[in-house]
This record gives structure tokens, sequence and C-alpha cells, in this order.
């Protein structure tokens, strides 16, 4: 256990990642638009599969790229890739596997 004094504060860290711990994160897919994206996060989360999504939306650009590029990407340590593009493709195929 690792304590910190922050501004008169304790604050315990309990179980450190270290970078051995802690796998990198890389370019999965790109996701085609929000409802793909969303059924993505779920499964994958109720799966308990780590991931990360990234929207390519730009505030500045009204959403500009979403429309060339897809609407985002997933990332996710490179030994999860095989599950994550099989889910995928399910989910793209329309199979009700994944529904319960």
């Amino acid at each position: 256990m690792v304590t910190y004094l922050l501004i008169g504060v304790k604050i315990k860290l309990v179980g450190q990642m270290n970078e051995i711990d802690r796998p990198e994160f890389i370019k999965v897919a790109v996701l085609e638009n929000t409802i793909e994206a969303q059924l993505i996060d779920s499964i994958l989360s109720e799966h308990s599969i780590p991931h990360r999504l990234h929207s390519y939306h730009d505030t500045a650009y009204d959403g500009l790229f979403q429309m060339q590029k897809g609407w985002g990407e997933l990332r996710a340590p490179l030994s999860f890739k095989d599950d994550i593009l099989e889910i995928l493709n399910e989910v793209r195929s329309g199979s009700n596997e994944f529904a319960d």
C-alpha cells in the first residue's frame, strides 16, 4: 500500500498497476455508427473484455469526419483482438447469438 500526502489529504493506493500489468491498446476496428458503438460496448463490458471507444466526432467540424471515416474506433489489447472481431462480425451480421 502506498500513501500520498496531497494538500493535507491522505490518499491510499492499493494494488497499483505497473507497465507489465497494463497492456497496450491497439486499434481493432472502425465502428460504423453510435448504435453499433453502444451495442459493442455493452457486449464487451458484459464479457469483461477490456476496451476503449474513441469517437471521431469533432465539435469544430460538427461531425464531418464521422461522415467520412465512420463513427470512431474500438481499441483493445492485442490478446483480445480475435474475440472482439468475432463478436463484431456477429453483431454486423444481425445474429442474435449475444441477445439474452
